[in-house]
């Protein structure tokens, strides 16, 4: 269904050659491309907070201050005991947290459309030897029936056995799970004994979206019901790093070996977590993702009126979705690239970052204007 493509420029390169009325079209590139929150610079306390975390020397593989300051941060944030260890990035996360939950003969239970099935090349499959049983979906999201559908591989000899359920919040297709249906899947995979796991690439922009406070994030994950999150950073302003947050210690005692194991135990820690003391300061990972679904809103807004974009809901964070055709969408990607989605649907993907301004908005805003008025 999704095809994400790195033939940057594929299609029609001369349309805009051969049409010399667009103006905006044949002006530079815009400084911030469209194409995802990952093309996005730093924000600047977290390049403030990296270089001072460069000054001397610190104890390697997170023997230093700064990632206990960020684990007591954390900590704060969940108001909880929960036990933090810092991963390179999402998919390496991903696969170190599944593999700290699962035994030999077990299994995870996602979505058709996750990032852990679709995106991460076999991963999981290939390092800690798992299968991914696929369930559908409705608006990206597992359901309380979607998840049941598993229940009658439990306890037979013959077949893999569900022990893990992974969910992606905000999803892959920009939607969002409320706190209610969380609670309700938590609920459901508990009393069929599995664990669950939340994939948080985009967590910042969904607690900016579910309410803009720390109460809101507690509330989505553990105190829903979720085991494991993985808090991600690296699509809300930090170079590199994710951190898998364990709801309890105990689920967490072999973390450390499986870590290591999965290849992403960093040496020089103190660089990935001291992104994460600044992160967490006064919130603002909360700031950074609302500033993201601030300008996809404004993006929406911008364009909703042009019928053959068929934009009807309003984004939930930070990405649009609209239909394209060509020869108006190869232009568009030739001046400001974005990525294809669903080429079926014809459909491609617009998103935000914590820096899109509104100068950046409006300046696509008045290209896609020009190249389907044309």
């Amino acid at each position: 269904m999704f095809r994400h493509d790195e033939k940057v420029g594929d299609g029609c390169p001369d349309v805009v050659d051969r049409c010399p009325y667009w103006s905006v079209l044949r002006s530079p590139r815009p400084d911030r491309w469209f194409a995802s929150d990952n093309a996005a610079g730093a924000a600047p306390e977290v390049l403030a907070a990296l270089a001072e975390a460069n000054t001397g020397h610190a104890l390697a593989y997170g023997n230093d201050p700064w990632t206990s300051r960020a684990q007591e941060s954390f900590r704060t944030l969940f108001d909880r005991d929960v036990t933090t260890h810092f991963a390179y990035g999402g998919t390496g996360a991903n696969v170190f947290a599944l593999g700290c939950l699962l035994q030999p003969a077990e299994a995870v239970v996602c979505s058709r459309v996750a990032h852990v099935t679709y995106d991460e090349t076999g991963a999981a499959e290939r390092i800690i030897g798992t299968k991914l049983l696929e369930v559908e979906t409705v608006d990206g999201k597992i359901t309380p029936q979607g998840l049941s559908s598993v229940a009658h591989l439990l306890g037979s000899e013959h077949h893999v056995q569900p022990a893990v359920v992974t969910i992606t919040q905000a999803t892959e297709m920009g939607t969002l799970y409320s706190i209610d249906e969380i609670r309700a899947l938590c609920a459901l995979a508990h009393e069929m004994g599995l664990l669950v796991h939340m994939d948080g690439a985009r967590i910042p922009n969904a607690v900016a979206a579910l309410g803009g406070t720390t109460a809101a994030l507690r509330a989505m994950t553990f105190d829903a019901g979720v085991d494991v999150l993985t808090f991600g950073g690296t699509k809300c302003g930090a170079v590199f790093g994710e951190a898998v947050v364990f709801a309890r210690p105990e689920l967490a005692t072999r973390a450390k070996y499986i870590r290591k194991q999965t290849t992403q135990l960093h040496s020089k820690m103190r660089f990935i977590s001291a992104q994460y003391c600044a992160l967490l300061e006064d919130e603002l990972f909360i700031d950074l993702g609302r500033r993201a679904n601030d300008a996809a809103r404004q993006l929406f807004e911008a364009v909703r009126d042009i019928g053959a974009l068929s934009l009807t809901v309003p984004p939930q964070v930070n990405s649009v979705f609209p239909r394209l055709t060509d020869p108006a969408k190869s232009a568009l990607q030739e001046w400001s690239f974005f990525w294809d989605w669903d080429v079926s649907a014809s459909l491609v993907r617009w998103m935000t970052a914590w820096d899109t301004s509104p100068a950046d908005v409006e300046r696509f805003a008045a290209g896609v204007r020009e190249a389907l008025s044309n």
